[in-house]
């Protein structure tokens, strides 16, 4: 194998194919990147056995061929080499030898017949999604979804289509987000649970396309649209010449429906920044008592309220627009500040039932979204 090409292409890739890569390999060969050069084009490939992303490029081939190489040993020269054009050649076999103007590495690398098959999904349905409305779902959503992995549907993201519309949704059981969007050609009754991992450096991805790259990664503007290709036990991403390719989780998905609110008693309309920071404040005494704040709401304002602790209790008053009746409610600091931290807008509305049923709260031009909070049990004050 023998190719040439720009040092940041190569960068670019090689950062791109290496986040497949876990911080623990089950196989020692997991820790490299299968690098295959034919015709006139250059592939990289990495997977850690759960997810795989395979990427490729135009490069200047002289002969072609394939190895496998460790990715920490690639990536060290590829980052810290200033030289413009680099050309990567096999030698003995399996040593690849990496050259530019000012540089001469010698890498040992693996045979490509030692590294995992990479199966590509064979396509039982399709969906073509537009990429911003993509990036803000799973902004939205993936973040709601269970960390452990004791029950493995919570530790996925939902996705199910009705006609034009796919849904997503994640809960760990004690929050939920949804969020609704347009996708061309969705078919109907498309249901499976995709891996959070896969959708979050999908997204990692798709914003680097969007203008947020890696110091030294040269690509040219993001496409548009993303394809995903379901298989039977599999989902396939395509964006442009990337694939991100992942195994669905098994398994029956909660009936979240029946939670949700059939109505809302109580809506109060907050101002974002002062809602964050009331509660940064309020969450240093709430995290004493299982993160239990009570919200007051009545005659246009809410009280904030922390239980009384060891360490001392807070309360806050703020004015915020509020119709419909009084009500109370308990909620989780924590939940409270992870999702406020990952909304843009300067208002945000929650709408309470009472005591028992669910927060649920939602964002202005963001009708297809909801993101759900369950109540605590309510502290003396």
């Amino acid at each position: 194998m023998k190719f040439s090409c720009n040092t940041g292409v190569l960068l670019g890739a090689l950062q791109l194919v290496s986040r497949a890569i876990g911080s623990q390999q089950a196989l020692p060969i997991l820790g490299n990147i299968l690098m295959r050069a034919e015709g006139d084009t250059c592939t990289f490939s990495a997977t850690d056995l759960e997810l795989s992303i395979i990427t490729s490029f135009p490069a200047h081939i002289e002969n072609e061929g394939s190895v496998t190489i460790p990715a920490k040993a690639i990536l060290n020269f590829a980052q810290y080499n200033h030289d413009p054009e680099v050309l990567l050649q096999t030698k003995e076999g399996t040593q690849l030898t990496c050259t530019s103007h000012t540089i001469k590495a010698m890498i040992a690398g693996e045979a490509a017949n030692d590294y995992p098959t990479i199966t590509r999904t064979e396509k039982q349905s399709s969906l073509t999604i537009r990429v911003e409305p993509l990036l803000q779902a799973l902004h939205l959503v993936t973040f709601a979804a269970a960390r452990s992995t004791l029950r493995p549907v919570l530790s996925g993201v939902y996705v199910r289509s009705e006609g034009g519309t796919l849904i997503l949704v994640a809960t760990d059981s004690y929050r939920l987000s949804e969020y609704k969007i347009p996708a061309d050609g969705a078919v109907e009754g498309i249901s499976c649970i995709i891996p959070t991992k896969i959708l979050e450096e999908l997204k990692v991805a798709l914003s680097s396309n969007r203008g947020e790259k890696a110091k030294g990664a040269q690509a040219p503007p993001g496409p548009e649209t993303v394809e995903a290709i379901l298989g039977k036990q599999q989902i396939e991403w395509q964006i442009g010449s990337t694939s991100f390719l992942s195994r669905l989780i098994e398994g029956k998905f909660p009936d979240y429906r029946q939670i949700l609110p059939k109505e809302s008693k109580t809506k109060i309309h907050f101002t974002t920044d002062e809602l964050l920071t009331t509660i940064k404040r309020m969450h240093y005494f709430a995290k004493e008592v299982n993160n239990n704040l009570t919200f007051h709401s009545a005659n246009g304002q809410t009280r904030i309220i922390t239980p009384p602790t060891q360490a001392g209790r807070d309360e806050a008053t703020l004015q915020a627009e509020m119709t419909g009746e009084e009500n109370k409610i308990a909620l989780s600091s924590s939940y409270l500040l992870d999702f406020l931290g990952h909304i843009n807008t300067d208002t945000v509305t929650m709408h309470m039932t009472d005591s028992l049923h669910p927060a649920v709260f939602t964002l202005p031009g963001e009708e297809k979204f909801l993101h759900l909070v369950m109540p605590l049990r309510m502290q003396e004050e």
